[in-house]
Order: structure tokens, then C-alpha cells, then sequence
């Protein structure tokens, strides 16, 4: 008797552990995110913690760091012209108060249907490396 329910509770909890879903609804897979596809504008937006200086030198790092063409930067406005599978794209940011800055990227052409992944690995590398604190190195 007790092996007999030693086995209905290993089975039972087999079943339990296989029947939940591997990932949500929610999360992208690879192959959607190089797919080219319609991609609704509140993904192109975000709104980082961060000064409007310190935002746009990490929008400079994470285009370098995705491997993406840049081809026109301009400081004094705060956008970065840049190219990503064969496309161009215009990397706004903006101040919105003395602490929070907006980063938004759009396709030049306004046509939305481009891979996500590039917008979202974009914001990715601002968010893994964004909140890291600026180090002085002292001299030796």
C-alpha cells in the first residue's frame, strides 16, 4: 500500500511540473523578434531614471554595442541617426525633468513593420548597463 501511493504522488507531481508552461505569453521568442512584423509605437518609447546627457551617451554605447551603422549624431538636439537591417532609424532623447529623460526610436520612414528586436535590444543594453554609477579611475 504505501509503495502503491509512493507512486501516485511522484506520478501526480510529474503531471503537475509538466503541465505548467515554460514561459508566458508575454515573453518574445527569437524567432519574433527577427521576424519583421507590425510594432505598435509605445514599444518604441521608454522613460529611463537617468539625465538627458548621461541617456544619450548610453543610446551612443548600446547602438555601438548592437552593431549598428551610425551615421549622423547630433549632441546639441540629442538624436543619433543610425542604420539596422537595412533600415534607418532615428534615436530621439528627451528631457522630461531634471532627473527622467525619454529615449525614443523610430523608423525614418514611418513605416512600423521592421524586427522588434532591434528597438528592443536597443533599450535592453540601457537597461542591463544604465544604471551602473560613473567611477573615477584614480591615476597610479
Amino acid at each position: 500500500m504505501e509503495r502503491a501511493v509512493k507512486i501516485f504522488i511522484s506520478v501526480l507531481l510529474f503531471v503537475m511540473l509538466c503541465a505548467t508552461p515554460a514561459m508566458s505569453e508575454d515573453s518574445l521568442l527569437l524567432s519574433n523578434l527577427v521576424t519583421p512584423q507590425n510594432v505598435n509605437f509605445n514599444i518604441c518609447t521608454r522613460t529611463y531614471i537617468l539625465p538627458q546627457d548621461k541617456l544619450f551617451y548610453m543610446a551612443i554605447a548600446s547602438a555601438n554595442a548592437n552593431n549598428f551603422d551610425v551615421e549622423e549624431i547630433q549632441s546639441k538636439t540629442g538624436y543619433i541617426l543610425f542604420t539596422a537591417v537595412n533600415k534607418q532609424y532615428l534615436a530621439s532623447v528627451v528631457k522630461v525633468d531634471d532627473t527622467h529623460s525619454m529615449l525614443k526610436i523610430t523608423p525614418t520612414n514611418n513605416n512600423y513593420f521592421f524586427p522588434p528586436g532591434v528597438v528592443l535590444n536597443f533599450f535592453r543594453y540601457i537597461d542591463l548597463y544604465g544604471a551602473t554609477p560613473l567611477v573615477t579611475v584614480p591615476k597610479v
